[in-house]
């Protein structure tokens, strides 16, 4: 996140129309890895009961409303410390920041990444997803502001527990369940760079219980089915 404070320092020197322009691009490069990752599944019925039950479960528990709040904990004291100058109407500002956690912390590219790390030795995806973490965290943070730098603790501990995990769960998997796995952070990845797009606000961390129990259903699929 020192890309962050960079962004967040020069926010007056970066040109309006890149503010404007590259986070379209940042929507459309997370639809693609996306893609990239949707056409790996192996059985399309168990990753698509897993989004639906997933999502229930994260609207039943709030998930997204969860982030909104720890947004607003953190904001003012943030803005007061780096004396902020953000004047981004409240929706809007939590439309993007939720956008960017689940891009940053949460994304299929990012928990699959590190299990596949773990898991394989393959830096490959988590360096794709390092590039679009690099130009976001600048571009945002322009007009986000500073609050941008809280982020880099939970995808720390995130990605980190997930890479050091990987090693328990490996003995477990096949590369079916690893494939659906994938497909289904494809799709978070993908209705992800809508958000940030701003074509639709699909409540994107509420599906993010559909990661964990992806993998038991396309178990249990494979067994039955």
């Amino acid at each position: 996140m020192f890309w962050g404070i960079i962004g967040a320092y020069l926010s007056d020197k970066i040109p309006e129309r890149l503010r404007v322009a590259l986070p379209l691009t940042f929507g459309a490069a997370s639809m693609g890895m996306g893609v990239t990752l949707i056409v790996k599944l192996d059985s399309l019925p168990p990753v698509v009961l897993s989004l639906i039950i997933g999502s229930i479960i994260g609207e039943l528990i709030q998930f997204e409303k969860g982030i909104e709040w720890c947004a607003n904990k953190v904001k003012d004291p943030i803005e007061k410390i780096f004396s902020s100058n953000n004047t981004m109407e409240s929706n809007d500002f939590m439309e993007k920041f939720v956008g960017i956690v689940v891009l940053f912390c949460a994304s299929g590219t990012g928990i699959f990444g590190a299990l596949n790390e773990g898991m394989t030795g393959d830096p490959s995806i988590l360096l794709s997803k390092s590039f679009l973490d690099f130009f976001t965290a600048i571009i945002f943070s322009t007009a986000l502001g500073y609050i941008v730098l809280t982020i880099a603790l939970p995808q720390v501990a995130i990605l980190l527990g997930l890479f050091f995990s990987a090693g328990l769960i490996l003995p477990v998997v096949n590369d079916a369940l690893i494939a659906d796995f994938s497909a289904l952070g494809g799709i978070i990845m993908l209705v992800t760079g809508f958000r940030i797009c701003g074509i639709k606000a699909f409540p994107v961390a509420n599906m993010l219980p559909g990661l964990i129990i992806v993998m038991p259903i396309s178990s249990l699929w494979s067994h039955f089915f």
